[in-house]
């Protein structure tokens, strides 16, 4: 009955680090870890540890891959050897998570269970269940420069913009609560697409990569800045 316990608590926790991952072939089911080669995340697509969440850097917090389950994780948060089915049986370089599941060891940095803050919740997770998602820019006040980054507003809290840095980022690095701004037009110039978030003295202006997703980010802010939470109400609302 305990190896049937521990089993099941492994299964567990893998049904999120498998699953739901932006790539172009589906995701590793639980039972296929280390018996079918994954499918990387590309190192563009993050900009933090998909375990840890700190920043990656070119000198202290390098990128690398688990060869189980495909994330890009730190140095630290891989420095673990496990049998792969898929490579012959041999030792790879796999992260913690992977190496519970497929040894059966345990870690003294073991992490599960860890509560999620508000910020904590993956770009990838959000945005499967979102209002809207896209790359913006988000310009500094003199509108010369500014981050650009993954934006999303959930459908579980629909009153927050949450900004990411790349699109497959296990945490947002800052959040917009949206209730009661303004969203205000700003006139086209040298083919810009630019709209603001206004309240008080509080300004944020952004910068589209179209026409369109421009007036559409508008109508969701809009929506969300008027407490409007239910998607069936939209065709009730006129654009801003």
């Amino acid at each position: 009955q305990d190896a049937i316990d521990r089993k099941e608590k492994r299964s567990e926790t893998f049904k999120t680090a498998v699953h739901g991952l932006e790539t172009d072939t589906p995701a590793l089911q639980t039972e296929e870890l280390g018996c079918r080669a994954p499918q990387w995340v590309r190192d563009n697509l993050v900009t933090m540890c998909m375990r840890c969440k700190e920043p990656f850097n070119a000198i202290t917090r390098r990128r690398h891959h688990c060869r189980a389950c495909g994330y890009v994780v730190c140095a630290r948060c891989s420095d673990y050897r496990a049998e792969l089915q898929y490579d012959g049986n041999r030792l790879n370089r796999v992260c913690q998570e992977c190496y519970i599941f497929l040894t059966g060891h345990t870690v003294l940095e073991d992490r599960e269970g860890k509560h999620k803050g508000i910020l904590e919740k993956g770009a990838a997770e959000v945005s499967s269940r979102s209002l809207l998602c896209s790359s913006l820019q988000l310009l500094d006040k003199n509108g010369k420069g500014g981050t650009r980054g993954w934006f999303v507003i959930p459908q579980d809290d629909p009153l927050v913009l949450y900004i990411y840095a790349a699109p497959q980022d296990v945490r947002a690095h800052t959040s917009i609560p949206l209730l009661g701004y303004q969203v205000k037009d700003l006139p086209q110039s040298d083919s810009r697409h630019l709209f603001q978030l206004a309240q008080s003295r509080q300004v944020y202006t952004f910068l589209a990569d179209t026409e369109e997703l421009k007036r559409r980010w508008m109508r969701a802010m809009a929506r969300s800045a008027a407490g409007i939470t239910h998607p069936e109400d939209e065709e009730e609302d006129a654009d801003p």
